[in-house]
């Protein structure tokens, strides 16, 4: 694919360049189809993306509409087969803002006032459109091959509240329509399997606007949720954790200590009490740190692994706001564990290994990254080579691959982060082991060591799931509400055909419910061929019991499946397969 850059070469651009430069030009061919649809409107940032491109643009006060995305690609569909040729020219200051001017590109002009005084500007221009931008971009616009205009957001000037809210307007770009046309199935499936959907169908949850942020879990949720939460504890067991739990509203003096005060103000809630300022927690670490310090510890007290369910809260803006995906109320499957130098590399194995049964239950591929020290660090060269040793010797054992991200790390240490990878292919960052030498220092942590001395633990952060709501509505998605059986809501639904299979019904519901199974009895007086349609398609569980008249006789049940599949047999063996797969969590 030629490109042409800010001064007018024109070369072959790289394979791992195109997409960049396929999605960067059709923002511009965007805003071009936008200035002839809207010829007042005012021109901000358009850039490409990972996933495609968008232009910040102000409208005044018109609002968008579905039938103007539509109007937009037809026009962009015109301006690329009239292949009109990307034209660039670079202007000293002056006269970039000279020609902004003319143009009334007010926000253009503005931003030329970023640029140190010396700097040449680059212009592109195809047809009667022209932008700053220093390239590179498409020789002619016919090169623009698959793309589609697809939804519109607010988006604030430079990111900054305090400015206008403009309107983005966002596309996707690709090199072929076979590519695109995949997207296309991709997006289709994600919106089939959109958890804020299947939520709604299967009554999981809900948001309403007395609470922008806040879930409220309904009772099918909180048997889904108590499930997790079941297993989240049964592995906490397993690899030796103590469970504590700490306050929701803790003093600003703790907050100040730990650094939130001053570096995460504005993402916490914060109240008044007894003239003292409170802060409702956004994260449990504080907490943790004074539960270590509650007594004196030593040696033989470490590692001392503490994990907690904590029920979160932090401020999130409003429009980010995403289903169960973006909250400002969160329960984090969290744990801090406190550990001497030379534990690290087996605490950190433990750890990854945990983690790892996670997703791996759950039927979830994953990536390991191992992010390195900062620029802005804190702590000795000495502790940061023992921490990220620590790590990479962890990883090396396990024969683990990772990739390593250098000075990605956290100020305050070294950490492992876990990529997973759902049914559609999109990435998500949810488990993560963050090793930490500021929060032991801030608490002024100690223990005594075998020689009596006084040393500072290093305290490492672990969570798994990221927090329960993200990662059941990930387990929405990637499971379309079709949970396994442990995981269920309803586990079973006992459908009697008729009024004269009730009693029957009635003693199959209670048998179940005796065994423990999460069991509902469908006793209205619809027909069975609704019954079943409801219970496969919205409560999408796992087993139906369709019971007549010869099940009646029999005592057995007529069981189907997901699947369609029908299977009689004695309701003791069913009881016993669904109990075994309970037990087994598949």
């Amino acid at each position: 694919m030629k490109i042409i850059d800010k001064h007018g070469v024109v070369s072959e651009c790289p394979p791992e360049e195109e997409l960049e430069v396929i999605r960067h030009s059709a923002a511009h061919i965007m805003a071009q189809a936008i200035q002839h649809l809207w010829p007042e409107a005012d021109f901000a940032y358009g850039p490409a993306t990972d996933k495609g491109f968008y232009y910040d643009v102000d409208l005044g006060d018109y609002k968008i509409t579905e039938e103007d995305l539509t109007a937009i690609e037809d026009e962009m569909r015109r301006i690329v087969k009239a292949n009109e040729k990307f034209t660039p020219f670079i202007l000293d200051r002056e006269e970039a803002k000279k020609l902004m001017q003319e143009r009334h590109a007010n926000y253009k002009l503005e931003h030329i006032d970023d640029f140190p005084d010396d700097t040449e500007i680059g212009f592109f221009q195809q047809g009667d459109y022209i932008d700053m931008c220093r390239g590179p971009h498409i020789t002619y616009t016919k090169a623009l091959k698959a793309f589609k205009v697809t939804t519109t957001s607010g988006a604030y000037w430079k990111a900054d509240s305090n400015n206008k809210m403009l309107t983005r307007v966002y596309g996707v770009a690709f090199k072929t329509k076979d590519e695109l046309a995949e997207y296309e199935r991709i997006i289709a499936e994600a919106e089939k399997r959109d958890h804020r959907r299947i939520g709604k169908e299967m009554q999981l949850y809900m948001m309403v606007d007395e609470g922008p942020g806040f879930p409220f879990w309904l009772p099918n949720g909180m048997l889904l949720k108590n499930a997790l939460m079941e297993y989240w504890k049964e592995k906490q067991a397993e690899y030796g954790y103590d469970t504590i739990e700490t306050p929701t509203i803790l003093s600003r003096k703790l907050w100040e200590t730990s650094g939130h005060w001053e570096h995460y103000k504005a993402n916490m809630y914060t109240t008044l009490i007894d003239e003292e300022d409170f802060a409702v927690k956004p994260m449990n670490c504080p907490g943790a740190c004074l539960v270590y310090k509650s007594q004196p510890r030593s040696y033989r007290d470490l590692p001392l692994r503490l994990a907690e369910a904590g029920h979160d809260h932090r401020h999130e803006l409003r429009g980010a706001l995403h289903g169960l995906f973006r909250v400002r109320a969160f329960t984090q499957d969290d744990a801090h564990l406190y550990v001497r130098p030379d534990q690290i590399t087996e605490e950190v194995t433990k750890t990854t290994q945990l983690i790892t049964d996670y997703y791996e239950q759950f039927g979830f591929p994953y990536k390991v990254e191992l992010s390195t020290r900062p620029e802005d660090s804190m702590g000795s060269d000495e502790d940061w080579e023992l921490a990220t040793e620590g790590l990479r010797v962890a990883l090396d054992s396990m024969g683990m691959e990772y990739t390593v991200n250098e000075g990605d790390g956290a100020f305050y240490g070294p950490k492992i982060d876990f990529h997973l990878t759902d049914c559609l292919g999109r990435t998500w960052q949810c488990g993560t082991i963050q090793l930490d030498f500021q929060l032991p220092l801030n608490f002024e942590l100690e223990y005594t060591d075998s020689d009596g001395e006084k040393k500072r633990p290093i305290m490492i952060h672990r969570a798994g799931f990221g927090s329960f709501e993200r990662f059941i509505g990930m387990l929405t998605e990637q499971y379309a509400g079709k949970f396994p059986t442990w995981l269920a809501p309803t586990q079973v639904k006992v459908l009697p055909v008729s009024e004269k299979t009730m009693d029957y019904a009635q003693k199959v519901y209670a048998y179940l419910r005796d065994q423990g199974i999460r069991v509902v009895l469908d006793d209205r007086g619809e027909k069975i061929g609704y019954k079943i349609r409801e219970a496969q398609q919205v409560d999408r569980v796992p087993y139906m019991l369709i019971l007549g008249p010869k099940e009646s006789e029999t005592g057995d049940v007529s069981v189907r499946d997901r699947t369609g599949e029908t299977e009689t047999m004695s309701l003791e063996a069913f009881a016993e397969k669904v109990c075994q797969e309970i037990k087994d969590r598949v």
